[in-house]
C-alpha cells in the first residue's frame, strides 16, 4: 500500500527538479507552487530511502540527516543525509533528487542535467561531507569509508562506468537500488578482510560519537540552509545573465565577455551557433 502511495501521481509531477526548474514563470505563486512539488517529490525520495534503511541487518547502525561542524565548508557545516555503520565498512549517503539525464566522471568538477544545467560533482560534495566525520571518529577508522550518491530512478545516468562498478568504494545508483548495492558491496568486503573490521561495540561507538556530534538547534540548521539557498541564488542569477539571446542555451564567461566587447553582437550575448548566423 505505501509503494503504491510513493507512485500513483507519478504522471502528474512533471516539473523537473532542475535548478531551473521555473525558468519562463514569473509570478511568485508559481514559484512557491514549485517549490513545495520539489519538496514533496524529495520528501517522497526519503521515504523510499528509509524503508531500505529499515529492512537493514540488525548488526548494522544508521544515521540520517546530520549536521556537523566542518570548518573547511563554506558555511562551517555539513548537512548528510545518511551514514551507514556496517561491520564491513561506513557508507556517507548523499541523496538526489533531479530528472532527467546525468552527465558526469570522478575528475569533472561539475556534472550535467540534461547536457546543459550544472550541478557540483557530487562525489566532491560527498568527499567533504566524509573529511567532516573523520573529524570525530578515530583515525584508524578512516580508511573504510565507501561513498555512495544516490539519484531518483526519474534520472538516466551517462556517467564513468567506474562509478557504477561494485568494486568501487565511490558509487553512483538509483534509490531503488540501495539495499542492493549495499549487501553487493559487503560481500566484497567480506572476501577482502575476511574477519568483521569492526566489532559491535566499536559500531556503537561510532555511531554514539557522530550522534554526540549532531547539531539539532533548529537556529543553526536554518542559518545552514539560508546561505546554501543565498548561494545558489547567486548562481542561478549568474547562469540566467550568461544566456544567448535567441536559444537561450548557457554559455561561458569567457564567451559572454567575447559578445560584450565586439561591437557587432551591440551589447547582446550569443551562443557559438548564433555568432555564425550573424
Amino acid at each position: 500500500m505505501f509503494l503504491d502511495f510513493l507512485f500513483k501521481n507519478k504522471k502528474k509531477d512533471t516539473i523537473k527538479e532542475t535548478p531551473y526548474n521555473v525558468k519562463k514563470k514569473n509570478n511568485a505563486t508559481t514559484k512557491i507552487k514549485d517549490d513545495r512539488t520539489a519538496v514533496r517529490k524529495g520528501e517522497l525520495g526519503e521515504y523510499k530511502i528509509d524503508i531500505q534503511l529499515s529492512q537493514l541487518p540488525k548488526d548494522y547502525m544508521y544515521l540520517s540527516d546530520l549536521l556537523i561542524k566542518n570548518p573547511k565548508s563554506s558555511t562551517g557545516y555539513s548537512q548528510i543525509d545518511h551514514v551507514i555503520i556496517t561491520p564491513y565498512g561506513l557508507f556517507v549517503i548523499e541523496t538526489k533528487n533531479y530528472q532527467g539525464t546525468i552527465y558526469g566522471s570522478k575528475d569533472r568538477s561539475t556534472w550535467l542535467i540534461n547536457g546543459k544545467f550544472k550541478m557540483m560533482n557530487p562525489l566532491t560534495q560527498n568527499y567533504g561531507h566524509i573529511q567532516g566525520l573523520k573529524s570525530f571518529i578515530e583515525a584508524k577508522y578512516h580508511q573504510y569509508f565507501i561513498s555512495v550518491i544516490s539519484f531518483t530512478k526519474r534520472c538516466t545516468f551517462k556517467i564513468e562506468e567506474e562509478l557504477r562498478k561494485i568494486n568501487s568504494n565511490e558509487l553512483v545508483i538509483y534509490d531503488i537500488e540501495l539495499t542492493q548495492f549495499i549487501n553487493r558491496k559487503v560481500a566484497i568486503l567480506k572476501l577482502q578482510y575476511k574477519n568483521p573490521i569492526f566489532i559491535k561495540n566499536e559500531i556503537e561507538t561510532i555511531y554514539n560519537a557522530l550522534l554526540n556530534a549532531n547539531i539539532t538547534d533548529a537556529a543553526i540548521r536554518k542559518q545552514h540552509i539560508d546561505i546554501i539557498k543565498e548561494k545558489k541564488n547567486i548562481t542561478e542569477k549568474k547562469e540566467m545573465e550568461n544566456k544567448c539571446i535567441v536559444c537561450q542555451k548557457p554559455v561561458s564567461d569567457k564567451v559572454k565577455s567575447f559578445c560584450l566587447s565586439n561591437k557587432k553582437f551591440q551589447g547582446k550575448i550569443y551562443c557559438f551557433e548564433h555568432q555564425r548566423n550573424l
